[in-house]
């Protein structure tokens, strides 16, 4: 039976698909062999030698320690696309209440409580509405930048709102690109989106390279009077450096999931409180997302969503099937299977995938392993961790 220690509060709709037959799912369980966590911080904590996978239920896995999973062989998944839609409406909603002002002339509204003639107070707004005044968003240049999952539905979105579209991403993949509209006219560089973009939305993942990312050398680009929307990571954005641009009157206006005290009681900004993939829908997507990955690895080894791994998938054939996380290095598969020759296992299948410095292999076998075949496996140079999957 596979263990998986849960943390927060994952969606029912996605725990419910573990089969309770094969899997004792709890947020107390020891020697877990997969833990399954949303925003839980895991960086000052000691993970198990038994844990063989992680999911965070969600697209972002700053809380998880990578480094130190990859070296111990612990893959690490997230759920891409699973929220995208939720934070593509709060983008949309950003864009509009930037465009028009219309917390300003909510606000307002609520402020005339002394009025008690409705006639009155119609003639008055009428009178006052030019206060809160803005544009429309058809026509304008919308920059997006990070054209993953969220960023081609905000792309969509825009150009079925009649805005032009520009985007820029360096790390664009094969898989996004052919998901993306062909309307959308690819830039550069990002200096050269800022100098185009009448709004700037960012949708790229928090990691070394994308700290402060836009920062006060790369705002200086940025088209007087623009508005800069942050619906992914607050370490994107040096918010010192929109300050002082907002000051400037180069930036017209920053909205973000990510409040700081330096942003607050401002007009320029429109903070919300971290709530873009606070959906019910966003959260069961993603917790659905997350246990079927861990499913799929824990039962037939295949990884799918890794930030830390290869994707890989062999279709199971009969027999047993063993994986074994491995350094990257030359030799090590060879060596494993001239094991099984040696051993007399007839190897039915195999898939070999590598990452960075770690390489992942599935091989299919016609006979059970003993022990000391599996042991054997172990011992193997640059070999790190060894599974056998009936």
């Amino acid at each position: 039976m596979f263990k998986v220690k849960t943390y927060n509060a994952i969606s029912n709709k996605g725990l419910d698909r573990f089969d309770r037959n094969f899997y004792q799912v709890s947020a107390d369980c020891e020697a877990p062999d997969a833990y399954v966590l949303r925003s839980h911080k895991l960086h000052n904590e000691t993970i198990p030698d038994s844990v063989k996978a992680i999911a965070r239920a969600g697209a972002g896995v700053n809380n998880v320690p990578i480094d130190e999973c990859t070296k111990a062989g612990v893959v690490v998944f997230n759920t891409p696309g699973a929220n995208a839609n939720a934070v593509k409406e709060l983008v949309l909603a950003g864009l509009l209440l930037s465009s028009r002002d219309i917390i300003g002339g909510m606000n307002y509204v609520q402020s005339l409580t002394e009025m008690t003639d409705a006639d009155e107070m119609g003639k008055l707004l009428e009178k006052e509405k030019k206060r809160f005044a803005g544009n429309e968003l058809f026509g304008r240049t919308l920059g997006v930048v990070g054209l993953g999952a969220i960023g081609s539905m905000v792309a969509d979105m825009a150009l079925a709102l009649g805005m032009n579209v520009v985007g820029f991403d360096p790390a664009l993949s094969v898989e996004a690109a052919w998901k993306l509209p062909s309307q959308v006219e690819k830039m550069e560089s990002l200096q050269a989106l800022l100098s185009r973009s009448d709004y700037v939305t960012l949708h790229v993942p928090a990691i070394a390279p994308t700290r402060h990312m836009i920062n006060g050398d790369v705002l200086q680009s940025v088209k007087q009077g623009a508005v800069l929307l942050n619906f992914a990571r607050e370490s994107i954005v040096d918010a010192d450096a929109v300050v002082t641009s907002l000051e400037a009157g180069q930036l017209g206006m920053y909205v973000c999931d990510f409040p700081e005290p330096i942003l607050l009681n401002r007009a320029d900004v429109l903070a919300m409180p971290h709530i873009g993939a606070s959906t019910a829908e966003a959260e069961e997507n993603c917790a659905v997302m997350a246990v079927e990955q861990v499913k799929d690895f824990l039962e037939s080894g295949n990884i799918k969503n890794s930030v830390n791994f290869p994707q890989i998938n062999l279709p199971r054939a009969d027999g047993y099937r063993i994986t074994f996380v491995n350094d990257n290095v030359s030799g090590v598969l060879g060596n494993v299977l001239s094991i099984f020759t040696e051993n007399n296992i007839n190897v039915l299948d195999m898939m070999n995938k590598s990452r960075d410095n770690i390489a992942y292999n599935i091989i299919d076998v016609e006979q059970m392993p003993s022990d000391s075949i599996v042991s054997a496996i172990r011992d193997v140079e640059h070999v790190m961790s060894v599974r056998v999957l009936n």
